[in-house]
């Protein structure tokens, strides 16, 4: 056993300080990205990405035909959940939609079935797809790498976004393995309970820090997943040098989520007047329900049920309903503006060596944040 002395930090122990800046309007900033891929291509042919680098998590709710579609108008990016049907996935990425194929990427497992799944539908005529993401809850296995390995040499052309890990070593293996992107967090989602369940875990802003410093220095690059609780914690991603800021509590309760709309009633503590005396004010509020992806609410539905060797390692909650995800979407590319003025970094691609961050008292900043401090 032994114990890292030095400090590390989530996004609530910081904030971005201001600088002098020739911006003279959030309109000037570019947030659009292009990247190409270390070990994605065929031939010597390089793979390109270009857009908004903001992901919906592939999580039920948030994953969706529907929220890709949306997304994909604005130039975001979302990776599908697991449980579409080959059928469906083939449909979805028929040739002829290039948004989907530039803008969407397949998730998968590392089972032999869900090879098999996406053999089927990568290997069909009217496929062409892109992306794939390999995602699974501990990516510091043997069986995750040779998994990766074997993906790589069975589909060269693909780009590869796999994870998730939160160290440095850890994220060049996978990237030596064979992936282009990896993802990074463990423990840090609003709905996610792994660091009060197993007690493991790492700060995201920390962790992101350390993994895109590794993954730059061998070309690759990484995914900030979870954390973000508004669109602050998302500059602060990109600005610990984050290439993707992958959300899912933040896009969850959304009419393209698909999710059931449960009303509830609240007493608010004020009292109306009547002709009969006094009543006490209800107040309606809609909610959909939104779980993470290792919750036994998600076993329950994809699984048949948590098996006995394992714990529930997510929330089940009610989140806001919050209508056509545009609004929201508008909404956090306005702050991610706002930041780069106050940054002084015309490009999004500049924030990271714009950006100075200030220490400050946790607590304080995840009450302003909007963050519950309670969260994983």
């Amino acid at each position: 056993m032994r114990i890292e002395e030095d400090n590390k930090l989530d996004y609530s122990s910081v904030l971005i300080r201001p600088k002098r800046s020739t911006l003279g309007s959030r309109k000037e900033v570019d947030l659009f990205r292009e990247f190409t891929f270390r070990n994605a291509g065929y031939k010597n042919q390089e793979v390109r990405y270009s857009g908004v680098p903001i992901m919906a998590s592939n999580m039920d709710g948030v994953g969706t035909f529907e929220i890709a579609d949306a997304l994909a108008e604005l130039g975001l990016f979302t990776c599908l959940v697991k449980n579409y049907t080959e059928s469906e996935l083939i449909s979805f990425f028929n040739d002829s939609e290039t948004c989907h194929r530039e803008n969407v990427a397949y998730s998968m497992g590392i089972t032999s079935t869900d090879f098999k799944k996406f053999q089927n539908v990568y290997g069909n005529d009217d496929v062409t797809l892109k992306y794939v993401c390999v995602d699974v809850a501990n990516g510091y296995s043997e069986r995750f790498s040779d998994f990766i390995k074997k993906l790589r040499n069975a589909s060269p052309d693909i780009v590869i976004i796999a994870g998730n890990v939160v160290t440095g070593e850890m994220t060049e293996e996978l990237i030596l393995c064979g992936a282009d992107i990896v993802k990074v967090g463990i423990g840090p989602g609003s709905v996610c309970t792994t660091r009060i369940q197993t007690g493991v875990g790492f700060p995201q802003l920390s962790a992101v820090i350390e993994c895109a410093d590794a993954a730059h220095g061998l070309g690759g690059h990484v995914i900030a997943d979870g954390g973000c609780a508004c669109p602050g914690d998302v500059a602060k991603a990109f600005a610990a040098g984050a290439d993707f800021v992958m959300l899912g509590g933040m896009l969850a309760g959304h009419d393209q989520g698909g999710g059931e709309v449960i009303t509830r009633f609240y007493r608010t503590g004020e009292v109306n007047r009547t002709d009969d005396g006094w009543d006490n004010v209800v107040e309606e509020r809609k909610f959909v329900q939104f779980y993470g992806m290792s919750s036994k609410a998600a076993n329950e539905k994809h699984f048949g049920g948590l098996k006995e060797y394992r714990s529930s390692e997510g929330r089940d909650i009610l989140v806001p309903y919050k209508g056509d995800i545009v609004a929201t979407v508008q909404d956090l590319l306005g702050g991610i503006r706002s930041t780069c003025t106050y940054a002084g970094a015309k490009k999004l691609k500049w924030l990271s060596k714009c950006t100075t961050f200030v220490k400050t008292d946790q607590q304080f900043n995840a009450v302003f944040s909007g963050k519950d401090k309670t969260s994983s």
